[in-house]
């Protein structure tokens, strides 16, 4: 990215209480947006097939690392958005409670055999998963509403985008290079977790 172009996808984000600003970010272009959309669609090609109890167990993983770092991205809620600082963390702990269940959810994804109308046939519901999962978050609830999708859309082996506010992009990087780093594997996970800024 050339110098000039840098400045231009230079997004000034300011405190809700004073309007100071406190941080810049890029912001995503199409030619960004196009490239993430198709390492998703390749990662959930490897993603679908893993089984959905090993995708809990990644989950679980996402839920520990946030809830080491409560404190501080509900600081960082708190900052960017204006919540009091117990909201603030409360934004993160729902996301961290729902990875929680979505863990014992991925044991229990099964479909019911139903009796059938023809005689030696059966009905079998069955859970595929759909692909790609666009998620669009407001300023209001920066990360329990990313959280409350992403969870269940991962352990039933979708991957995700994210599109937050632009108001709260600190957070939503935060919260993704947590995510991608739960593991240590911010290669392949990072594919199937993705956000895009502004665009």
């Amino acid at each position: 990215m050339e110098a000039g172009e840098a400045r231009e996808r230079l997004l000034r984000l300011n405190c809700p209480a004073n309007n100071d600003p406190i941080a810049r970010v890029c912001q995503t272009n199409v030619s960004d947006y196009e490239d993430t959309v198709k390492k998703a669609r390749e990662a959930w090609k490897i993603w679908a097939d893993i089984p959905a109890p090993k995708r809990g167990e990644i989950v679980r993983q996402i839920g520990d690392a946030l809830r080491e770092k409560i404190q501080v991205l509900g600081s960082l809620v708190s900052l960017e958005m204006g919540k009091i600082l117990v909201e603030g963390v409360g934004e993160v702990q729902e996301y961290v409670d729902i990875c929680d269940y979505t863990v014992g959810l991925s044991w229990m994804i099964g479909g019911p055999i139903l009796p059938s109308e023809r005689p030696g046939h059966a009905l079998i519901e069955q859970w595929n998963p759909v692909g790609l999962v666009g998620i669009i978050t407001a300023f209001n609830f920066p990360v329990a509403v990313y959280g409350w999708n992403n969870a269940i859309a991962l352990i039933c082996g979708n991957v995700c985008l994210w599109k937050g506010a632009p108001t709260t992009s600190l957070i939503i990087v935060a919260v993704t290079l947590i995510k991608d780093n739960s593991q240590g594997s911010g290669g392949q996970q990072a594919a199937w977790c993705n956000l895009f800024l502004n665009l």
